[in-house]
């Protein structure tokens, strides 16, 4: 028998990468997705966590109170703190030597925070310009690199009057982020906001703004808060575990989970463990074996545990994994348990009010949830025939909630009528994307119970597809993108759809699972090259580009695309625009500014942001913008 050819596999094809090679090839493995800074999970946001992580763990330890963050328009960025400063003689190693680093030495960082030795490592590696100086006992040293390959090393320490402390300044590397990468400051915000509220006393300064908590988590909560709360904040304190909770009149559940100061946004053992601990107390306390769903549901709540040596469930440290176990052989889910039921059993004892206004909230759920039980088994019956010969739902092959590697790209598109849904069935990738055809408008659903959303088969049929009836643990898809026209029919669709997941499932849009599809409004072409514009001003770079010969094409809807066009919006560079919740808005204000009666205040935000068709339109006379220089 004939032996296989090789295919040019010898010992030439096995390479061996130095550090920074590794991490500029590889850079998913160390800060996830990289992004332009348009989403807050880009990658540019992990690069400035990592290097004031650094920063936190000196405050930790008893070193240092202030951070000093500035971010200049040029994107460089200035981390400074005032703990001990990075041993001079290690300056380098710390800063260019993978898996080096003090957090190896459980006495001295027990529970730290960052990457355990390759924290900056990774932010130094995807930086054109990358600048370390540490400063201890009157002494300093400072390094420079770019993409992680010295440019000036100060040999020698120098004397300083300067402060102890760490300073490091970097740049995201345009040649990994992207020439368009920029920082928005509202995402920082959040950060360090988030960081103040995990550490009391330590003082955040971004550009001259500070933050600063008194209160730790029940400031979180407090700044949570959809409305009032319906008894005050219970704060509770344990050896390493601290939670503070609060129930509103709201739906659903709103979790702040954080493991060493981590905010683990996906969750994990300590979140399970503080789940079932409160349904747990809450049978025992109150002598009642109530539903989970009837103890959680509207419940705000704020886990933070200090866990030695903990297992994640990737680099990146979003999930604490299950079965953690510590050193020490402490079982963590257990140790959470039992310091939670315990504590909370002492609070309702000691505060009877609070105790009575829990229980009212818990016979109140209770009460809503038999009053729709009869509905829900009516449209769960429904919902099965439907699924036979159900026209709206387009299923994908992979979804969120299955163990795919690949589990995360699951995308459900919601789109309205069936000539933009045909468009995206026909390009979409039917392992990750599915689409959901809306028959028009939904229902108003502002100021309803609800019952609603059985009441109404488009809308039960929606959730059922998603798979969030009870809670997201079970969420099918993990980018669920409002694909309307950019006309005031599509932008009413979809304040209608923003309005249904505000009011029955916020955690979707809390969670940043909620996107608008981007569409371009222009195809600017010439026999060599075809342009999508999205807006005007891409549109008369695009004419000069292409001169003024190029043919034209204004898009009214998503109709007008065929699917061989649409695949490109809906792939690899697909435009979104991630569905927030703006800062120190509560999902009653809203829902109330959006959907509730026609108020002054909102016909004056209508009008001073109203787009007239003629506004979008091209006219001949108007000399197109020459092309900026990448």
């Amino acid at each position: 028998m004939a032996t296989p050819p090789a295919h040019g596999y010898t010992d030439d094809s096995i390479k061996s990468l130095d550090w920074r090679q590794h991490i500029r090839l590889r850079p998913g493995m160390y800060i996830g997705k990289l992004g332009d800074g348009s989403l807050p999970e880009d990658g540019i946001y992990v690069l400035i966590k990592e290097v004031i992580d650094n920063s936190i763990d000196e405050h930790v330890m008893g070193y240092g109170t202030t951070i000093d963050i500035e971010i200049k328009e040029d994107q460089t960025v200035c981390v400074r703190d005032y703990g001990r400063g990075v041993p001079l003689g290690k300056l380098k190693e710390c800063a260019a030597q993978i898996n080096t680093g003090a957090k190896y030495d459980s006495e001295v960082f027990k529970r730290s925070v960052g990457l355990n030795g390759v924290g900056i490592k990774a932010v130094n590696a995807l930086s054109s310009h990358f600048e370390i100086k540490a400063v201890r006992e009157k002494m300093t040293r400072a390094i420079t690199f770019s993409q992680g390959i010295v440019q000036t090393e100060m040999k020698n320490p120098k004397a300083t009057d300067e402060v102890d402390g760490t300073r490091i300044v970097f740049r995201p590397d345009e040649e990994s982020f992207g020439s368009e990468v920029q920082y928005r400051l509202d995402y920082v915000r959040e950060m360090l906001r988030f960081y103040s509220w995990l550490n009391p006393g330590l003082t955040l300064v971004l550009n001259g703004e500070k933050f600063r908590s008194k209160d730790g988590l029940m400031d979180l909560i407090r700044a949570k808060l959809s409305e009032d709360p319906l008894y005050p904040v219970i704060y509770l304190k344990g050896q390493d575990v601290e939670v503070a909770f609060t129930h509103g009149n709201g739906y659903g559940e709103e979790y702040y989970s954080f493991v060493n100061g981590q905010n683990t946004t996906q969750g994990g053992t300590h979140l399970a463990a503080f789940r079932e601990a409160v349904v747990q107390e809450c049978r025992e306390f109150f002598k009642k074996q109530w539903e989970p769903a009837d103890v959680r549901g509207s419940i705000i709540a704020a886990v933070s545990v200090k866990v030695q040596e903990p297992v994640f469930e990737s680099q990146t440290k979003t999930k604490l994994g299950s079965n953690q176990m510590e050193p020490n052989g402490r079982n963590l889910r257990s140790h959470i348990i039992n310091t939670i039921t315990g504590q909370l059993d002492n609070f309702l004892h000691k505060h009877a009010d609070v105790a009575k206004a829990l229980l009212e909230k818990l016979q109140a759920n209770e009460k809503e949830r038999k009053d729709i039980s009869g509905i829900q088994k009516l449209a769960r019956e429904s919902a099965r025939k439907a699924k036979v010969h159900n026209k709206k739902l387009r299923d994908c092959r992979t979804h969120l909630d299955t163990k795919d590697k690949n589990r995360e790209l699951s995308t459900i598109f919601i789109t309205e009528g069936d000539s933009a849904s045909g468009s995206i069935t026909k390009s979409r990738d039917v392992n990750y994307q599915a689409v959901f055809s809306l028959r028009g408008k939904p229902l108003n659903c502002f100021g309803l119970s609800r019952k609603v959303v059985y009441e109404n088969e488009e809308f039960y049929l929606l959730a059922n597809a998603l798979q969030i009836e009870e809670d997201l643990e079970e969420l099918r898809y993990n980018k669920i993108i409002l694909a309307t026209d950019a006309d005031v029919d599509g932008m009413h669709i979809r304040l209608l759809m923003i309005s249904f997941f505000l009011q029955f499932f916020p955690e979707i849009i809390r969670k940043g699972h909620v996107y608008i599809l981007q569409t371009p409004l222009f195809r600017i072409r010439n026999k060599k090259e075809t342009i999508y514009c999205y807006d005007d001003a891409e549109r008369q770079k695009a004419m000069h580009r292409l001169g003024k010969s190029a043919e034209i094409t204004r898009f009214k809807g998503l109709g007008e695309i065929s699917p061989d066009e649409f695949k490109h919006f809906i792939g690899e560079h697909m435009r979104l625009e991630p569905v927030l919740m703006p800062e120190h808005k509560t999902i009653k204000e809203l829902l109330t500014f959006y959907m509730g009666k026609n108020t002054p205040d909102r016909q004056t935000f209508i009008v001073d942001n109203l787009r007239v068709e003629h506004e979008l339109e091209f006219t001949a006379e108007k000399e197109p913008e020459p092309l900026k220089a990448a």
